[in-house]
């Protein structure tokens, strides 16, 4: 009489994550499709399956699969068509070096934005932070931690890329004082906005050149809801023309000027900034600040991913180059 066979218990995802602290789902991405976790997470998880004595058909030949790195991209918004450029820039870049790119958004939060890099700290290999809102000194703890890399902000010992918009809108000023406006607003964006100080002050000091006055206009969300009160406060400042912070704020802008009897540009010039996609449909067509997200993104993506292979070299900051499109809604001041 042959002895009875004993049934091994099958051990189930759900315990694997238990021991390991994470997600039951997670388990099953790291067990199912390597490339979709950190080759960190899969490492920990396989093994932990194999302890407990897991078994799978499939984990011998995931053993033998290196999974791709993984890098977060950390926008501000997601509100910005500018950024959709930049996504495809940066996903492009990523994906040709193998590795996954994740999405995260802060909602112009400086707490979200805190706690979301430090969830990603432990969780990816790399962490693109666009237009960061924290400050300094955290940005560095977090670069201790993981590789990191910023687009549009000076971080001392950090690298990253700027996109020369102060140069740009500086270069509207000048452009909008030879058709003769002497008083100009700039509609300012965020107040832990970076790159919103660096051109109120490129254009503080080309009115100082320029003997034109500049006036500060709010502190505004770049939405196209924040514009119409943006077009409410430049109408209030009595000026002959307007530099927005970015084209969103400017196209919410265009709207309520027309409900308010403003006609663009007869009445009121209007320029923005980034030149996304639908500026030149507008009504009028938005003079504004060009510059390329897609070839932003690939430049910060493509300095994290060189980071990778660079360990300990000196931080760099890049620069990308803008320049002024003219178009319908700007036109000489209104005589008086």
């Amino acid at each position: 009489m042959q002895p009875s066979r004993r049934v091994q218990r099958r051990v189930t995802l759900t315990e694997i994550a238990a021991a390991c602290g994470v997600a039951p789902s997670t388990v099953s991405r790291a067990l199912s499709n390597p490339n979709r976790v950190s080759p960190q997470m899969y490492e920990r998880v396989a093994r932990k399956a194999r302890e407990l004595g897991y078994g799978s058909a499939a984990m011998a030949e995931q053993r033998r699969r290196v999974a791709r790195g993984t890098i977060a991209l950390l926008l501000p918004n997601l509100t910005n068509p500018f950024l959709l450029d930049f996504i495809r820039g940066s996903q492009a870049q990523a994906q040709a070096a193998g590795f996954l790119p994740l999405l995260a958004a802060s909602e112009e939060s400086e707490q979200v934005e805190a706690d979301l890099l430090d969830e990603l700290a432990h969780s990816v290999d790399g962490i693109v932070v666009v237009s960061p809102r924290s400050d300094d000194a955290l940005l560095a703890q977090i670069a201790e931690r993981v590789p990191l890399v910023v687009l549009n902000r000076d971080v001392p010992w950090i690298s990253g890329v700027l996109i020369d918009t102060a140069a740009g809108v500086a270069q509207a000023f000048e452009y909008l004082v030879s058709l003769g406006h002497e008083r100009i607003a700039y509609v300012r964006g965020p107040a832990t906005s970076w790159t919103d100080k660096a051109r109120f002050a490129a254009l503080e000091a080309v009115a100082e050149r320029n003997a034109a006055e500049l006036v500060a206009v709010g502190a505004f969300r770049p939405t196209l809801a924040a514009g119409a009160a943006a077009a409410d406060a430049v109408a209030l400042a009595r000026v002959s023309a307007a530099i927005f912070f970015n084209d969103t704020l400017a196209i919410g802008a265009l709207g309520r000027f027309q409900q308010r009897g403003i006609t663009v540009p007869r009445d009121m010039s209007v320029v923005g900034c980034d030149d996304v996609f639908g500026a030149s449909f507008t009504s009028p067509p938005l003079t504004t600040v060009t510059a390329s997200g897609e070839q932003a993104g690939r430049a910060v993506t493509d300095l994290l991913l060189s980071g990778f292979m660079a360990k300990g070299r000196p931080h760099r900051l890049d620069s990308l180059a803008t320049h002024l499109t003219v178009r319908e809604s700007t036109a000489p001041a209104p005589s008086a």
